[in-house]
């Protein structure tokens, strides 16, 4: 595990091919998904799975709403916008369905959210397949979230566009940790 998190990176959706994973593999990877820390046992969270034709249906709605906001859009850039879920194999996006409760705080719900999305491309990245998790103007554009079933009171915690990489792109430069950490108590 310790390596796996060490190598995971992100593979732009572009980079990733089929492979993707199967249906039973998808299924899987979302049990695993569903492993994370969730406070009250409310599961905050649910699943849209796009795959197949999928992806070209929902392309077909997003190049539409594109296309009205952009009515000066050249035809390039347009079809760019329709081809956004269309380059992985799988793409799942994570719905986060945190709801006033008593005793949990919204917080806490929406990073049990985030927790999954994480867990998610860890577990995809341990089956062997890389990831993509994207948010972008899809995650809020409510004519792409009535498309895909998303209820006015629930946001997306990401996309996450799931295949086999063409290629690994190199690690970026990550934080240092002297900039970052503060140990309280110690001197």
């Amino acid at each position: 595990m310790l390596k796996l998190m060490a190598a995971r990176r992100s593979v732009p959706p572009a980079g990733l091919k089929e492979p993707g994973p199967s249906r039973p593999q998808v299924e899987e990877l979302l049990r695993l998904a569903s492993r994370v820390p969730d406070h009250g046992k409310l599961a905050p969270w649910r699943f849209i799975v796009i795959a197949g034709e999928g992806r070209e249906r929902i392309g077909a709605v997003i190049a539409a709403a594109a296309r009205a906001d952009q009515p000066g859009a050249r035809p390039e850039q347009i079809e760019a916008e329709r081809a956004r879920m269309t380059m992985a194999p799988v793409i799942v996006a994570v719905v986060s369905t945190a709801r006033p409760h008593v005793k949990i705080p919204l917080w806490e719900q929406e990073l049990s959210a985030g927790a999954v999305c994480m867990a998610l491309t860890q577990a995809a990245c341990a089956m062997g397949f890389a990831t993509s998790w994207l948010t972008g103007w899809l995650a809020f554009d409510r004519r792409v979230l009535g498309a895909l079933g998303v209820r006015p009171d629930e946001r997306i915690a990401g996309y996450i566009h799931i295949g086999s990489a063409a290629a690994v792109p190199p690690d970026r430069e990550r934080p240092d940790l002297t900039e970052i950490v503060s140990w309280y108590g110690e001197s």
